[in-house]
């Protein structure tokens, strides 16, 4: 293969003919067709701040699954969700899901959070220096606030937390971000943040880094499965008992037996969560709609709670702590992606809680489902039916 460096086209990168050679340049370096790759409808001029050495497409196949009701506070009403998979199954299990619930009236779902977080850490000479600096940080906040606030019309900085380790103190600084996802927003005031405080800090401080890791970005963590990353948004919904029976082919103490099972063998395995498959949906929604698809990491972390009730019906609930999702900004206004987040009503400002609803619903979903054909023993009949395309 040769070694020789990517076109590049100072004047105008992102065009078809920058693609197109890109392609050809890519097709005599390996040998291979990139036919498919370089069909595409939209105008390659809407790409700077998506990618770099824009070259063609990946397409990916996208159903709508659905209708989904939702009784939020932001998303309310029936919802054809589009989701982009290639694993067979997927749709047709997410709208079963869909459709037992709608029979049962819809999901509620509430959003009880919403922060964005970029975590410096300072070091000192001792441990007693590093306190002394966490009182200042606390006496000085309102500043601080003003000097991160400096870099965004909607970034807000809404607390800053504290965490001493060692010589180290780490800062977990929370912003409101609107409707974008808001990582690199909160990067750039938090940079902001930083320099203020080196600069005004009355004592010596050894070195900082933007970040200390306890941000967490675009990885799993128990901080931010307490604390929440992005959206912190719970679903729920109460089935009748004679609805899972006709519907589900099972019963709510069935379903019950198999979620108390199934959390005592996550548990012994080590899982990070106890939901089912939470990021079938949330990968799904996310390419769909131009998220940033790394978010999956933290967003697919979930706490399931499900009981039998009294009357004999089955509550059931998800909460997703860390989702993180944009109706406006990144991968959003690409021309499929928009097309999708219009479909849910969901692109623009004032939107992002909205798209939390909806995905956080979704994800129940699919849960249910899921469960259901575990328990009836109709998992692996379904996936022969509709999970194969080889003899």
């Amino acid at each position: 293969m040769k070694a020789d460096a990517i076109p590049r086209n100072k004047d105008n990168d992102y065009s078809r003919e920058a693609a197109a050679e890109r392609r050809r340049f890519v097709e005599e370096a390996t040998g291979a067709s990139l036919e498919h790759t370089g069909r595409f409808s939209f105008d390659p001029a809407i790409l700077p701040g998506n990618i770099e050495n824009f070259s063609g497409v990946v397409q990916m196949p996208l159903g709508f699954a659905g209708p989904l009701r939702v009784n939020g506070e932001y998303a309310q009403g029936d919802f054809y969700v589009p989701m982009a998979t290639t694993e067979g199954t997927l749709l047709a299990s997410y709208s079963r899901g869909m459709n037992i619930t709608r029979a049962a009236g819809g999901i509620t779902t509430t959003v009880v959070n919403d922060a964005m977080q970029r975590a410096p850490v300072f070091a000192f000479d001792n441990a007693r220096d590093a306190r002394a600096f966490s009182h200042w940080v606390t006496d000085n906040f309102e500043a601080i606030k003003s000097a991160a606030e400096t870099t965004t019309r909607i970034g807000k900085l809404r607390n800053i937390e504290q965490y001493a380790a060692s010589r180290m103190q780490y800062l977990r600084f929370n912003f409101t971000t609107g409707d974008a996802a808001g990582q690199n927003m909160t990067g750039k005031a938090t940079y902001a943040a930083c320099q203020w405080i080196s600069n005004n800090y009355p004592g010596p401080i050894g070195y900082h880094f933007l970040s200390g890791n306890m941000d967490t970005d675009k990885k799993h963590s128990q901080l931010n499965t307490l604390n929440g990353r992005g959206k912190r948004v719970i679903a729920e919904v109460t089935l009748p008992r004679q609805l899972i029976i006709e519907r589900l082919r099972t019963s709510p103490e069935a379903m019950y037996a198999a979620r108390r099972t199934s959390q005592l063998g996550g548990l012994m395995a080590g899982a990070v969560h106890n939901g089912v498959h939470p990021a079938n949906g949330i990968a799904s929604v996310f390419i769909a709609t131009g998220q940033d698809e790394a978010n999956v990491a933290e967003s697919h972390a979930s706490l399931v709670y499900a009981e039998v009730t009294p009357d004999g019906d089955y509550y059931y609930s998800v909460t997703l702590p860390s989702l993180i999702v944009a109706s406006y900004g990144g991968g959003t206004g690409l021309a499929t992606q928009r097309e999708c987040l219009e479909v849910l009503g969901c692109y623009g400002e004032g939107k992002a809680k909205k798209l939390a609803e909806i995905i956080a619903a979704t994800v129940l979903c699919g849960e249910i489902s899921l469960g259901a054909a575990v328990v009836s023993e109709e998992w692996v009949s379904s996936h022969d039916e509709l999970g194969r395309n080889r003899p």
